[in-house]
This record gives C-alpha cells, sequence and structure tokens, in this order.
C-alpha cells in the first residue's frame, strides 16, 4: 500500500472514530438533565457528500459546547431523507434539491456548503493522456452512462481501443442525480455497475484500469495533501463541447482550483451544486436551531479545509433568515 493509499486508510478511519466517539445509536433521543450539565442529543444522517464536513462541524462545534451529543451516519441522500421525515433523526443530510413530494411531506431544507461531483477514471487507464487532454462532454457522458452508445474509449477520443467499463451508483443518493440532471435524466436511468457509497465508487474505479465513476469532491481527493486520491484521476469536463480540455476547463488538478472553480461559477452547475439540511418541518428544538445557526456562521470556516466551498454572503444572510424568522 503508497502512502497515498495509507493517508486515505487513516482518514477514513478518523472519520469513523469521531462519529463513534459521538455516539452510533443513530435513533433519535429527547433531550435530558442528568442531573449535571444538560445534553443535547441530535441525530444525523443521510447523504455522502455532506458526511465529512457533518463530522468536522461535529468536531468542531462540541469543543465549544461540552454538552452536546450529535450523533452522524451515512447512508445516501435518500435514507437520510427517509429518516428525517419518519422521525427516526433530527436533521438529513441531502446533496441535491428537494422533490416535490418530499415537501409535501414536511421536509423542509436550508443551503449550508458547495461541493461538485467529478468523474473519475483510473490513473492506470491505457487511453489517460487521450482522454485528460480531451476532457468529457455532456454528449459524452450521455453516451456512456444513459444511452449505452459509447462503450470503447475510442468512440470519446482515445487513440487506443479499449472498452470502458462504467459504474454508478447503487444507493438513492445525491451524486447520482446530479449527474443525471447533467445529463437530463435520473438516477434510475443511469447505466452501469451499481455500488454502494461514494467510497464504495471510488475504490471500484481504483481496482479497473478501463473504469470510469464519479464522486463527490471529499472522496476524489486527498484532504491531507489537497492532490487526487492515489490511482484515481478526474477527467475535465469539456464544457464548450468542443472536443478539447481547453486552459479555462483544466480546473480538477487538485482540491484548491476545483474548489475555487466552484467557488466563481467556472465548473458547470450542475454537476457542481448546493448540499442542504433537511429537518420535517421548521426545526422547533432549540438544540438543533442553535446547532444550524452555528453551522450558518463559525461553521464555514471549516469547509475550506474540510473540501468544501462555503456560501456566499448572499446566500448566509438568506439561509439564515428562512432558519430564523417566525
Amino acid at each position: 500500500m503508497g502512502k497515498q493509499e495509507m493517508n486515505k486508510t487513516v482518514s477514513i478511519a478518523i472519520l469513523a472514530a469521531l462519529v463513534t466517539a459521538a455516539g452510533c445509536d443513530g435513533g433519535r433521543r429527547e433531550r435530558r438533565d442528568t442531573g449535571q450539565a444538560k445534553q443535547a442529543d441530535i441525530a444525523v444522517s443521510g447523504a455522502w457528500a455532506l458526511y465529512p464536513m457533518m463530522v468536522r462541524w461535529v468536531e468542531a462545534y462540541s469543543k465549544t459546547n461540552s454538552g452536546a451529543r450529535i450523533d452522524v451516519s451515512a447512508g445516501g441522500a435518500g435514507k437520510g431523507i427517509t429518516d428525517v421525515l419518519a422521525g427516526a433523526v433530527d436533521i438529513a443530510m441531502v446533496s441535491r434539491e428537494l422533490h416535490q413530494e418530499e415537501i409535501d411531506k414536511g421536509a423542509w431544507a436550508i443551503p449550508v456548503v458547495k461541493d461538485a461531483v467529478v468523474i473519475t477514471v483510473n490513473a492506470g487507464n491505457p487511453c489517460l493522456k487521450d482522454i485528460m487532454s480531451k476532457g468529457l462532454s455532456r454528449q459524452s457522458a450521455s453516451a456512456i452512462w444513459t444511452t449505452g452508445t459509447a462503450t470503447n474509449w475510442q468512440q470519446i477520443g482515445a487513440e487506443i481501443s479499449a472498452p470502458i467499463r462504467v459504474y454508478t451508483r447503487s444507493d438513492a443518493c445525491g451524486a447520482a442525480e446530479t449527474l443525471a440532471a447533467w445529463l437530463g435524466v435520473r438516477q434510475e436511468d443511469l447505466r452501469g455497475v451499481a455500488v454502494y457509497g461514494d467510497p464504495g465508487v471510488a475504490e471500484a474505479v481504483r481496482r479497473d484500469s478501463l473504469a470510469i465513476g464519479y464522486n463527490n469532491i471529499a472522496f476524489a481527493y486527498d484532504l491531507a495533501t489537497g492532490e487526487t486520491i492515489s490511482g484515481l484521476r478526474i477527467l475535465p469536463l469539456d464544457a464548450d463541447g468542443n472536443g478539447t480540455a481547453d486552459p479555462e476547463e483544466l480546473v480538477v488538478e487538485n482540491l484548491k482550483k476545483i474548489s475555487a472553480a466552484v467557488a466563481d461559477g467556472r465548473y458547470p452547475f450542475p454537476p457542481a451544486r448546493i448540499l442542504n439540511l433537511v429537518t420535517k418541518g421548521r426545526p422547533e428544538r432549540p438544540e438543533v436551531i442553535e446547532f444550524l445557526e452555528w453551522i450558518l456562521a463559525e461553521g464555514q470556516d471549516f469547509a475550506e479545509q474540510a473540501g468544501y466551498v462555503a456560501l456566499d454572503k448572499p446566500g448566509l444572510v438568506s439561509a439564515r433568515q428562512k432558519l430564523l424568522s417566525k
């Protein structure tokens, strides 16, 4: 195992340890008086896209709010929505816009940070030089994931003939819905070998030299170094469809570049997106409101170091008004 693989393994282990330390029973509990400090129990579940960010927030929030006990679990945006609407958790992490049927059932969302979905390929792909220089257009991505008409790397600009092995997500998730939205379809229309979770797709692509997949940026870049995870490469998007990854489209080389491109709108939206936290109805418990308010204030300072893009000032003002207005 190389050094970067070890770093990634350690990073994932640290995330798991932080969640375990916070408590992992995942159910909703009422505030209770222990006779000493009052504990504010908040349960959170949902999108892998927000999981590393939420773990970082919980770690920082707990340092200045010692009575707060916040449990976090990942399982996809769909699971988060199901959990919060069922009353199993207080907050859902959702990496997409709400569906109308979810709103009709009481789902209430506020934006908290931005990120993006990126296209991943294996670092050992024999066609890597060609496909990196040409980038991936929306038309080519559609031919890979939706119509299935692109089955060979030559069909999307490579000189070498080699099959494309396509991966997608098996769980209901914001990453798949975001990719699908870019292609003008829905998640269920995406083709490929279905793999569970962001880490699962990243690992599948790392193990298959002819693979193509997609990941949230927090699972495609090493947060310690800012470089692409060892074994992966990120394809630039040929946004104008001219068959070349132009200089202004070369924004995926490292985390700093893509974050800047998401922040200023140079990376297409979608697959750039806003990430949301969702409750069932407007939150009423003071503990939940205080935590969400902290995320929209001090919490934004942790976005960059966790691999995300903080909301701009107008976005923050709007989100705070939505949270605190009666």
